[in-house]
């Protein structure tokens, strides 16, 4: 009988992910009880943290590059709403006995994708064993001070824009929880699109024309709440010019979906952000340059709350919260 190949702690990290360190001397080739952090003139660090928990954040039956790209967009959406640039980042794995070389190696190779694209190595981390799959990551990036985007700052006239098309992951995730039947092309697309998520990663080109900006996480209308919390300001969303994919205006036409129901819905790590109306020249500019697209939705007035076609909307889903 041929003999399992044992999974231990110290083959994971040499055989796995010491390709991810890129030889940097902030690390130490993972031989130290810890890392360091390198200074970069007239820049600031910016911090995040996600974690993701098997049966919670994701399905059991997803694959390996599907959980790997999720840890790794959730986290860089936040450096990018933050005007950042990722640098480097950490990696706790809490690993179920089940788990397989196999599994490591797409993981590992799905990240070793993103570290590649967007130049950014692993720091350090932890392993441990767990009843379930648990990935927990902090990202680290560089901006300037002056040009740190927050939530909180948008101006009466600002102009809002969002990145990207919103929706698509939605009808995703209600297609892995069975609630809606699509043909196969469909099913395939709108699949794909909540498995593998792409961040959007603009925010460290439109930091310094831009006033506020935050990641589409939680739903459109409740991530755009929390642009607006201050009391004197709201915001006021054309409809017409929210931007969908066509795959979803099918859904969209043939009655098969509302659109509330997926701008309360979150997942579609784009981002939200206001700028004076003075800057939308150099902004398309930027987004024609790098081949992103944005689109200028709505802007912000001076009365609060969330209009939509200057009719207040009395109820939207608030953002997802964790409950115990």
């Amino acid at each position: 009988m041929r003999k399992k190949n044992k999974i231990t702690e110290q083959k994971i990290i040499y055989r796995y992910l010491n390709k991810l360190n890129f030889n940097k001397s902030e690390t130490f080739n993972f031989n130290n009880d810890a890392a360091f952090l390198k200074k970069r003139k007239n820049k600031e660090i910016v911090v995040t943290n996600d974690t993701i928990v098997e049966s919670v954040d994701f399905f059991k039956s997803d694959p390996a590059e599907s959980v790997a790209q999720k840890i790794i967009t959730y986290n860089l959406s936040d450096i990018s709403s933050m005007g950042a640039d990722p640098y480097a980042f950490t990696l706790s794995l809490s690993l179920p006995k089940k788990i397989t070389h196999e599994w490591i190696s797409k993981f590992v190779k799905k990240i070793l994708y993103f570290q590649n694209k967007y130049n950014f190595f692993l720091l350090g981390g932890d392993i441990s064993q767990s009843n379930q799959l648990i990935i927990s990551s902090n990202f680290f990036g560089y901006v300037a001070k002056q040009n740190i985007l927050k939530r909180e700052f948008p101006n009466k006239g600002d102009d809002i824009w969002v990145t990207g098309y919103l929706g698509d992951s939605a009808i995703g995730l209600a297609l892995s929880k069975k609630q809606i039947v699509l043909n196969d092309v469909q099913t395939k697309y709108f699949t794909n699109k909540f498995l593998f998520p792409k961040p959007c990663m603009i925010g460290s080109l439109i930091c310094k024309i831009s006033t506020s900006a935050i990641d589409i996480s939680d739903g459109f209308y409740g991530d755009l709440s929390k642009i607006i919390n201050s009391k004197l300001i709201g915001a006021n969303i054309y409809s017409s010019k929210i931007p969908y994919s066509s795959n979803l205006k099918k859904l969209f036409a043939k009655n098969k979906i509302v659109t509330s129901d997926v701008l309360n819905a979150g997942d579609d790590y784009e981002l939200i952000f206001t700028a004076p109306k003075d800057n939308r020249t150099k902004l398309k500019k930027i987004a024609t340059k790098y081949n992103y697209r944005i689109t200028k939705v709505g802007r912000i007035i001076g009365k609060n709350g969330i209009y939509v076609d200057d009719q207040k909307i009395m109820k939207f889903k608030n953002p997802y919260q964790h409950s115990f």
